[in-house]
């Protein structure tokens, strides 16, 4: 059997992984495009996204992020309206936990609008928020925020 000469395998396909995360600029809302969170992940690269305007649209993830970027129930993303559909949208980009609260400091989404920051958390509340609670502003108990889960 001949011998391997090259460097190769997964990892060296890969790159090295040295665990530095670059901080990267914050990339705001034009014309056309809007907030959502994620409430629901429906397959197929399809996702059921709540939007600060109040509106529930279906969200596609477009190819150039399909696989580079995980998407879960819970994330704060950034949507491109369509023209010719209404109840779709293109998933831009993913904010992580930093930016969203860069976000919400500058008061360019909502403060109920939240990104789980881990996955302990994201497994016990199930990323969802109580959307009906959250734009009256109340507080709400428990028994108000467990009616408005999907689950």
């Amino acid at each position: 059997m001949p011998k391997n000469k090259g460097a190769g395998g997964k990892s060296r396909r890969r790159g090295a992984g040295n665990g530095e995360v670059t901080k990267r600029e914050l990339v705001l809302k034009e014309e056309g495009q809007e907030y959502g969170q994620i409430t629901k992940n429906l397959g197929n690269s399809r996702l059921e996204v709540h939007c600060v305007d109040g509106v529930k649209r279906i969200g596609v993830i477009r190819g150039a992020i399909r696989r580079k970027i995980w998407i879960c129930v819970g994330d704060i993303v950034l949507v491109g309206l369509r023209d010719y559909e209404d109840g779709k949208v293109d998933v831009l980009s993913k904010y992580n936990a930093d930016e969203t609260k860069q976000l919400i400091k500058d008061k360019h989404i909502p403060p109920h609008m939240q990104v789980n920051e881990d996955e302990q958390q994201s497994n016990q509340q199930g990323g969802l928020v109580d959307w009906t609670t959250a734009e009256d502003g109340d507080a709400g108990s428990d028994a108000d925020s467990d009616a408005g889960m999907v689950g």
